[in-house]
């Protein structure tokens, strides 16, 4: 399989042979014959801006310990810019590990081992796995049908989980892995009236905070009235694909400094040095890229709906409003859901559809019940890859699935 060259669109840049050539998780987990539509991993280069700032390093030798708040100020740039949050608090930021990392140091600040997490299921797997790891114990609030935030299952959550703890805590991702729906203005200003009612302390999860797609606007957190006391944990690593170079920012509202100068000094020496100067190129000169990028998303989003249709009409979905994550309901396939032994979190076997998939189309995908509650039944499908692949992948799952039914 071929992958047309487009100078402009990173989706399209790398051949299926130059992309089974790298040895990160994506392409090393599964078979050659398998088309990895899992991790969320991209399959594009690095953005040029990134990788000359990695280049200049490497001549230099520069591989020691990161220093200073270069990476916080290109963050506080880019968030003026695309997002109108012209106070980017630079003061109230520090430099952690990850963005999962990072979340785990801000709950132990702001409660302690037995308190209450909240979450909002279906959502990111390590969500539980971090949380229960860290001795916090994780209350759910499902999505609603329409997969926003139900404020009725949150007051009702937040009631429960005062009752588990004294100090509880409501991981918001923002916007949603694996639903891609981006959280409105108006519903985050909900969420906050909420945590205060209850005397709950936001964490916000905004790593796919720059790939909100066309039709969609991005609100930081933090800029909600009523956020004051709250936390975020921002990134380049989802937008720009530096997973493996690590570095993160966990900044603090006005009412959390405190808090904030609480966390042990050692979790800012976590931090690749290589991994801040990549994130802080990207933010300071990665926009370019990052907006060819949107568009081919955007593309791809399209072209998913229209693959779909024809090779799966059975499987619904809501179109994403952010990130290149789908979330497709395969319920209608009638493919046994039970899971493989492992529960919300524990993403090491699959389960239902995505057990299908990978046996009989040779199509990774994300199992569904490893993201908690209402998961079972569904799969999710990383579209950050050239329309080829993508092709490809739909129509095998779609002969699949027919070769199954008859």
């Amino acid at each position: 399989m071929s992958v047309s060259a487009d100078d402009r669109n990173p989706l399209t840049r790398l051949t299926l042979d130059q992309l089974r050539r790298r040895t990160s998780v994506k392409w090393r987990l599964h078979p050659p014959d398998v088309l990895p539509l899992w991790v969320a991993e991209q399959d594009v280069p690095l953005a040029p801006p990134v990788a000359d700032a990695l280049r200049r390093a490497v001549d230099l030798g520069d591989t020691g310990y990161a220093f200073g708040t270069a990476y916080a100020e290109a963050l506080g740039g880019f968030a003026a810019g695309r997002w109108g949050w012209a106070d980017f608090p630079v003061g109230r930021s520090t430099l952690v590990p990850d963005v999962m990392l990072g979340v785990v140091e801000v709950l132990r600040l702001v409660t302690g081992p037995g308190d209450a997490v909240v979450v909002c299921p279906p959502v990111y797997p390590p969500f539980y796995a971090f949380v229960t790891h860290a001795d916090r114990r994780v209350v759910e609030a499902p999505l609603g049908p329409d997969l926003r935030l139900d404020l009725a299952a949150l007051d009702e959550a937040f009631r429960r989980a005062r009752t588990v703890g004294d100090r509880p805590a409501f991981l918001l991702c923002n916007p949603h892995n694996p639903t891609g729906v981006v959280h409105r203005a108006d519903e985050l200003a909900a969420v906050a009236e909420l945590a205060a009612r209850h005397g709950v302390r936001v964490v916000a999860d905004e790593i796919h905070a720059p790939l909100a797609l066309a039709g969609a606007r991005f609100t930081p957190y933090l800029t909600v009235p009523g956020a004051e006391d709250a936390f975020a944990l921002l990134s380049a690593s989802k937008a720009w694909n530096l997973a493996g170079l690590k570095a993160a920012l966990a900044v603090a509202g006005p009412a959390a400094a405190a808090d904030l100068a609480r966390m042990p000094e050692e979790v800012s020496h976590g931090p690749s040095h290589l991994g801040v100067l990549a994130h802080t190129a990207a933010f300071r000169d990665g926009g370019p890229w990052l907006d060819l990028l949107l568009d081919g998303l955007d593309d791809n989003r399209a072209l998913l709906a229209t693959l779909l249709a024809e090779h799966l009409p059975e499987v619904s979905w809501r179109r994403p409003e952010g990130t290149y994550l789908a979330w497709l309901d395969c319920t209608r396939l009638g493919v046994p859901t039970e899971s493989a032994g492992d529960g919300p979190g524990v993403a090491s076997d699959l389960a239902g559809p995505a057990r299908m998939f990978l046996d009989d189309a040779r199509v990774a995908l994300s199992s569904g019940h490893v993201f908690g509650a209402g998961g079972a039944g569904f799969v999710r499908l990383n579209f950050a890859t050239s329309p080829a692949v993508l092709t490809e992948a739909v129509t095998r799952m779609g002969r699949a699935t027919r070769s199954r039914a008859t």
